[in-house]
């Protein structure tokens, strides 16, 4: 098995394929962390810690005059709470009693086979043919009585541990949990870390930082009710002097949609903690005796190959361990043009056939209806909540519509945002109840809309009787799933006072049951999410959705950057890219270039499109096809970094067996007589021969990759260029 007891020692470790991690049942039985890197063998890495009399720093009162041991300097799995720890922490709790304190020692352990699941949450799954185990570690606080059951399981082949906490009152009394941390990892030298994380704001989102770190607590996360524009949960730890390709790097990514917290903190003795997990601002749980709370999971990855190699870990364990849905693997996704750019809300269905009409000559697959389709829906103050088809647009009646389209030889697409309601709506005038709102105090308004308390089960249930009467009414090939707007006014009818810290976790609880509902009733389907582009852009939206919206900027340069931050954990395959009209003068093929770094489609007018226009989309739609598996199954190379000095972007995907690569450049900033420029390839097999874009000559992988790729510097600002390369 891929972890290991060793009763001598009592240490437990889990091995990957070129990883080890290890744990203890340490001194007055606390659970020690003692390793995580490169893998090691036969070794118990407890000699590392060395025993110090810490001034001010505590010690438990079983070590009596052992005043060289204190949690406040002790690498932990699951740190305490008012044991003399004062490092940021993994919980708080109160107790029955009305004490805030945690002290949980190790009474109990199994090794299993196979992956652990969680009953509320989404976590990722294994395949058949996977190797997997599951350790289980259970804590417990004997004077409280509160158990902490930590869950790691080991994908070997894959180079991923995934980690989850559950908390259980074995007590007579309720108790409030108020912070629950998913992960907790400490580094005895962590002084010569940086923190890479991935920042953004609306049309920005996923914006590359990075960081050294100091004496601080430094802090990421939302409480914005998702996982949000502005931050992401997602953090790598690497090495001072870690690239693309060398350097130690260690990535956490949360599944989690809704507020959350990563705090890293380099402590006093320049060791190193980071805890991530649920934000616990206005967060208090109760848990009732016997009652247990789930935590989300987080998925561990390291590589000593850079930031592209652990890029690489979470692209493949992405596409195959996280989403179900036949569109990850089996089925090739369509080329689709939405509606939104071309004609907002002010459309029928005749304007709507027109429009697939024209796109079907450039080589579309899939009409979009997006947002003005249902009830009183004109603009953006009115209809949200009314889930019935607007006759007065869609004359014809839906099932007839999407007939209409399907006889064109294309499939049909339509847009929701189920979570939110118009004030102006039916659906408000019936149950305003239904609505987050504090009592007293006149609701914020976000794109003058208010949001629906997804906690509510009746609210759940009508969300998953009106969008599925819907996709059941007509041949429904694809859902854009959207939210416009952050949660505020974080209000239940449905609870009583003391539970009202319940309701951002319980909204988000209820969001996956009734994704979960609606996707297993039509799997046939597929679906895209979007939060106002990529607000709310993480693995646990992923586990639904194969592919999300990366941002509502489709500028084309912008798009190198939102590419680019997000390409960092999430798989090319899961991020929705298209071409648009965007205002700004770039070349259509230049769009077209940019926009298969992803999905690829159109979010313009098709009817306005020139005849050239429709005939050179035709091409591009056709090309991506042509390139649709190494762009979706291959490994992915940043190759130049957009947030850096310099004249041009390129990245490139590799078949897993080397054959193919497309490589794509991007010229962003023109100089006069300047030098002339190279671009280097990579991940090409050195001794093998390659042609470029069918050329009649050969050159050898190592070639490219060391000498690189002439770009013509004669060209428009903005020209891009593709690069086939086939192995001979």
């Amino acid at each position: 098995m891929s972890i290991k007891f060793n009763q001598t020692t009592k240490s437990i470790t889990l091995h990957t394929k070129h990883t080890s991690y290890q744990m203890k049942i340490g001194n007055l039985d606390y659970l020690l962390h003692l390793y995580y890197g490169p893998t090691i063998r036969d070794a118990d890495m407890g000699y590392q810690i060395m025993q110090y009399d810490r001034g001010f720093s505590g010690n438990p009162y079983e070590s009596r005059n052992a005043r060289t041991f204190s949690l406040d300097a002790q690498p932990q799995e699951f740190s305490t709470q008012q044991q003399g720890d004062f490092r940021t922490t993994s919980i708080e709790v109160v107790n029955g009693d009305g004490s805030y304190s945690y002290n949980g020692k190790a009474v109990d352990f199994k090794i299993t086979k196979g992956k652990y699941q969680l009953d509320t949450l989404p976590c990722v799954f294994a395949n058949d043919g996977d190797t997997v185990d599951t350790l289980e570690v259970t804590l417990l606080d004997t004077v409280s009585n509160v158990q902490i059951i930590l869950l790691y399981s080991v994908f070997e082949e894959a180079d991923i541990i995934t980690r989850a906490v559950k908390v259980k009152n074995l007590g007579e009394k309720s108790i409030h949990l108020k912070k629950i941390m998913s992960v907790c990892l400490d580094f005895l030298n962590g002084a010569n870390f940086d923190l890479v994380s991935l920042p953004g704001r609306y049309g920005q989102e996923r914006q590359v930082e990075r960081q050294r770190m100091t004496h601080h607590i430094h802090t990421i996360g939302s409480v914005r009710g998702s996982s949000s524009h502005q931050q992401n949960p997602f953090v790598i730890l690497c090495d001072r002097n870690a690239t693309e390709d060398y350097g130690n790097c260690y990535g956490f990514s949360l599944m989690y949609s809704g507020n959350f917290l990563t705090e890293v903190e380099l402590d006093q003795y320049d060791q190193l903690r980071l805890v991530m997990g649920i934000h616990p601002k206005q967060f208090v749980y109760e848990i009732k005796p016997q009652e247990v709370f789930e935590g989300p999971e987080v998925v561990m990855a390291f590589t000593e190959h850079g930031f592209t190699g652990l890029s690489h870990l979470y692209h493949d364990f992405y596409r195959s361990n996280l989403c179900k849905s036949k569109f990850v693997k089996d089925v090739q996704r369509p080329v689709l043009i939405n509606s939104w750019e071309a004609a907002f809300m002010d459309f029928d269905d005749v304007k709507l056939v027109n429009i697939a009409k024209a796109a079907k000559k450039m080589g579309v697959d899939l009409l979009v209806m997006d947002d003005g389709w249902f009830g009183k829906r004109d603009d953006d103050n009115s209809g949200l909540g009314d889930w019935v088809v607007n006759e007065k647009k869609i004359k014809c009646g839906l099932h007839k519509l999407v007939e209409q389209i399907n006889d064109l030889g294309m499939k049909f697409g339509i847009w929701f945002e189920p979570e939110m309601v118009s004030e102006d709506s039916d659906l408000y005038r019936a149950h305003p109840e239904w609505a987050m709102q504090i009592p007293g105090r006149h609701a914020v308004r976000s794109r003058n809309q208010m949001a629906l308390d997804m906690s509510r089960k009746d609210v759940q249930d009508y969300l998953i009787e009106k969008v599925n009467a819907i996709l059941d009414d007509a041949n429904i090939f694809y859902v854009k799933w959207d939210i416009n707007r952050s949660l505020a006014d974080i209000w239940s009818n449905n609870l009583p006072a003391d539970k009202q810290g319940e309701v951002y976790h319980r909204y988000i609880l209820g969001l996956y049951r009734v994704m979960d509902a609606i996707i297993k009733t039509h799997p046939d389907i597929l679906f895209e999410g979007c939060s106002g582009g990529g607000g709310r852009y993480d693995a646990a939206m992923l586990h639904y959705y194969p592919q999300y919206w990366v941002s509502d900027n489709n500028h084309p340069i912008d798009r190198l950057k939102l590419h680019y931050g997000t390409s960092f954990v999430y798989p090319i395959s899961s991020m929705g890219a298209h071409i648009s009209d965007s205002g700004r003068l770039v070349p259509l093929k230049t769009k077209a270039v940019v926009a298969m770094c992803g999905t690829f489609g159109y979010e313009l007018d098709a009817t306005h499109l020139s005849e050239e226009d429709q005939n050179l989309c035709k091409e591009q739609s056709d090309l991506f096809r042509k390139y649709y598996h190494i762009i979706f199954d291959g490994d992915y190379y940043r190759l130049t970094n957009p947030f850096e000095i310099g004249n041009m972007t390129a990245w490139q995907h590799v078949t897993k067996d080397k054959s193919e690569s497309l490589l794509s450049v991007v010229v962003t900033n023109l100089t006069c007589n300047g030098p002339q420029e190279y671009i280097h390839a990579k991940g090409l097999e050195p001794n093998a021969m390659y042609t470029i874009n069918g050329s009649k000559e050969v050159y050898s992988g190592s070639a490219l990759m060391n000498a690189g790729i002439p770009i013509n510097r004669e060209v428009p600002e903005y020209t891009a260029f593709q690069f086939h390369l086939q192995k001979q």
